[in-house]
């Protein structure tokens, strides 16, 4: 890639336990396909579903620009800084856009369910959710692929880990909700995962304390 920018020798092993970047994905991955599924089986007139759907789609479009402006804003600009592929980071711009102008189409479509919370209408709008789905999946894969080796190659430099702050959640509550996301539906490989590069404890305790919004308002639509 020309970088100067070099994986990092804990690389292999975060692909074995899974990053948090790693983790995030999937959580995105999942409630995109559980979206799509839920749409193509809800029973017709089913407006209280409808509503439920629209509730959850909203917190995972929240979750990932929060995650994607974070990396447009902090990631590339710092990659860049140390000698990155100037390609590949433009690369994953354009990326970003496409995949926001994917949501606001999957978006419109599962207000219109909202609308009119028919069969034929919630059909139509997990189709439109597929397309969206392999705009993020392509996204999500090269990222993982090309770009998240880089990130581990800077995971011993302070200027890096100081950046890399920034991208938390600035709000107790937004933390909590994100973490209870991340952890909703997850297989045991990213709850180790989480908790290897997260305290066990300060999962649990803020997941439990300032996780309930999405605990008490989203959750139960996969249950």
């Amino acid at each position: 890639m020309g970088s100067r920018i070099r994986p990092g020798r804990g690389y292999l092993a975060a692909m074995a336990t899974m990053s948090m970047n790693q983790i995030i994905h999937a959580a995105v991955r999942r409630d995109v396909a559980r979206t799509e599924q839920a749409l193509r089986s809800m029973a017709d007139g089913d407006g209280p579903r409808a509503r439920q759907l629209q509730t959850a789609w909203r917190n995972l479009v929240r979750e990932l620009t929060h995650h994607h402006e974070a990396e447009d804003d902090i990631v590339w600009p710092f990659l860049l800084s140390r000698g990155a592929d100037e390609a590949l980071m433009a690369a994953m711009e354009d990326e970003h856009v496409a995949m926001k102008e994917a949501l606001t189409s999957a978006s419109r479509a599962i207000d219109g369910v909202v609308a009119d919370p028919s069969r034929a209408t919630a059909e139509a709008a997990a189709d439109v959710i597929a397309g969206a789905r392999t705009v993020i999946d392509n996204h999500l894969d090269h990222e993982e692929r090309e770009a998240e080796p880089l990130i581990a190659g800077l995971e011993d430099d302070p200027e890096w880990k100081a950046r890399a702050k920034r991208m938390r959640p600035q709000a107790i509550r937004d933390a909590g909700s994100a973490l209870a996301w991340m952890q909703d539906g997850a297989g045991p490989q990213e709850l180790a995962a989480l908790r290897a590069t997260i305290p066990g404890p300060v999962v649990s305790i803020v997941t439990k304390v300032f996780g309930r919004r999405y605990t008490r308002e989203i959750a139960p639509t996969w249950r």
